[in-house]
This record gives C-alpha cells, structure tokens and sequence, in this order.
C-alpha cells in the first residue's frame, strides 16, 4: 500500500511540475508573440511615416494608414495589459482598412460603380457589429470584462 501511495504523490509532484513548465512557456509565446506584433506594428509605421515625409505630402489613405497601426498597437497594449482581445478594436481596423480602400478607389476611378455601395454597406455592418457587441458586453458583461468590448 505504501508503493502505491508513494506513486501517487510521485505522479501528483510530476502533473504539478509540468502544469508551471507549460503554463511557463505558454506564457513566455505570449509574451514573444506580443513583442513581435507590437515591433512589427511600429517598425511598419515609421516606415509608412518616413515614405511619407519622403514624398513631402500625406493623402487621406496615407493618414488613415497610420490610423490602422495606432488601432493595432492599441489593441496589441491592451492584450498586453488585460489578457483580453479588443475584439471592437479588430471592427475598427477593419472599418478603417474598408474606408481606406474605398478612398483609394474614388481618388483612381472617378466614377461611383456598384462596389463602392457593397464597400460602404461592408462598413455599415462593421458598425453595427460593433453597436452589438458595446450593447451585449455592457447589459451582458462576462466574468470581469466590464463591457469593455473584449472577448
């Protein structure tokens, strides 16, 4: 009887050890990969920044550019901080990437065609997502998210 206690304090000690040395580098990836995503997220931006102080000018996609990293460095230092995904930042990058690119696609065409309607209709939806998500985690919070918007 006592072999059998000892194996099973023996498994216990074993199942608790490599519960911290996963839980250690899990967290470690997390911590790596944030890094990564926010010094990706700044380097692009400078680079986009410098590209435009080399042409001497800024369009309107070219500051709703910047727009997009500051949305994505946000949402990177939010993560960081709460360990919760800004899931109405994502809806916001994405609002603005379909902005942008309906911008860009009046400055070369011209002329108003059938996706610029599917486009605008794209965003309207993002927003109203986003009315969605802001009214169900605030009338609806989950554990201790406080209708912050974060899943």
């Amino acid at each position: 009887m006592s072999k059998t206690n000892q194996a099973d304090k023996l498994n216990q000690k074993l199942k608790e050890f490599s519960e911290v040395i996963g839980n250690l580098l899990v967290d470690g990836f997390h911590y790596l990969a944030l890094f990564a995503i926010g010094g990706a997220t700044a380097w692009s931006a400078v680079i986009a920044f410098m590209e435009m102080v080399a042409t001497g000018h800024a369009t309107i996609a070219d500051i709703l550019l910047l727009f997009i990293y500051l949305e994505l460095g946000a949402m990177v230092g939010i993560y960081f901080k709460t360990n919760h995904m800004p899931v109405r930042f994502l809806i916001y990058v994405a609002i603005t990437a379909l902005t942008r690119m309906l911008i860009g696609d009046l400055q070369v065409h011209h002329q108003p065609t059938l996706e610029i309607l599917y486009v605008a209709g794209a965003i309207l939806l993002l927003a109203v997502a986003n009315l969605v998500i802001r009214y169900s985690s605030k009338n609806f919070p989950y554990g201790d998210s406080e209708g912050d918007g974060t899943a």
